[in-house]
């Protein structure tokens, strides 16, 4: 009998396929009512396969009792509790390294998005404004002070870019971290106040959550500008609304959301926003490549063999 696995979402047609040829794949994404789903393939559910952002809710868990590995598509770990996986024993994979790069460039988009106005010129042209009306002046990157929160693989590879544009590096993580020439800073706030670009590259959970308050988006200031690249949780997102809405900061480039794929409407027709539905690491290079470290997690623990990119 094949080996039965979960899919919460949809992934390349590649990877579906070959999942396909090794598993029996019950795909949630498909079901209408997913708890009645869940109930009727759970006693038989060795693996489940999903995204950093779903996860698996403690609910389909608890439901999965010959659960045995959770295979995520992606570098976030905070959609799914480890400390009970753990405690069951369930591994958990995610797909680190791949998609450094895809969300360092996204990053680094949005922020010349922003400072350059690139959405709205964009717009005046297409609208016929050009013969007849002037775009206001955009705001330069190069050479801007940067402050990056959360220095791990990501951070790292926007802190390079960064130097492309001779932008002075600041960041703040749980610890300094040796082997980097950036200047570290122990307070969030402290950062924000030296920095005019903020760009958030920390992992999401419970520590983070709302550390991004409106202490330090005032911090930032009227001319600062926002990235995040890492999760919506990190950001008091009600704080973020109102200081965009009341000018209290410059302007912001958001891939990541606190209730996605909720956008506040608040957001939509403001021009100092750049908005993205989650789509760092969307290239069909990194989700072939991310695809193919699923797979071999999943390969190597059904072996007995060392798993590939461990989490628990």
């Amino acid at each position: 009998m094949p080996i039965e696995v979960l899919l919460t979402q949809r992934f390349m047609a590649d990877t579906e396929a070959a999942l396909e040829k090794s598993y029996l794949v019950h795909r949630l994404y498909q079901a209408r009512d997913r708890q009645a789903f869940v109930a009727g393939v759970a006693p038989a559910v060795r693996g489940v396969v999903t995204g950093g952002s779903f996860g698996v809710p403690g609910s389909i868990m608890d439901a999965l009792p010959a659960l045995e590995i959770i295979a995520i598509n992606g570098v976030g770990t905070d959609a799914v509790d480890l400390n009970r996986a753990r405690a069951r024993s369930i591994r958990v994979t995610t797909t680190p390294g791949v998609l450094t790069d895809d969300v360092a460039d996204m990053a680094f988009g949005l922020l010349l998005a922003v400072s350059r106005q690139l959405c709205i010129g964009d717009r005046f042209v297409r609208d016929g404004k050009w013969p007849t009306q002037t775009l206001p002046l955009a705001r330069k990157v190069s050479g801007k002070r940067l402050g990056i929160l959360g220095l791990g693989r990501v951070g790292r590879a926007i802190a390079r870019r960064a130097e492309g544009f001779d932008m002075p590096i600041a960041y703040t993580d749980i610890s300094p971290i040796s082997d980097v020439p950036y200047r570290f800073v122990v307070n969030l706030r402290d950062l924000a106040v030296h920095s005019e670009v903020l760009i958030i590259a920390a992992s999401g959970g419970p520590e983070s959550r709302g550390i991004v308050d409106a202490s330090v988006l005032d911090a930032l200031g009227r001319d600062g500008i926002l990235v995040n690249v890492a999760r919506g949780s990190v950001v008091d997102q009600p704080a973020l609304v109102a200081a965009l809405r009341e000018r209290r900061l410059g302007g912001a480039g958001l891939d990541v959301f606190a209730d996605e794929p909720h956008v506040p409407e608040a957001l939509w027709s403001l021009d100092n926003v750049v908005l993205q539905p989650h789509q760092a690491s969307a290239t069909v290079e990194t989700r072939l490549a991310m695809g193919e470290m699923v797979l071999a997690n999943l390969a190597a623990h059904f072996a007995g063999k060392p798993l590939p990119s461990a989490v628990v």
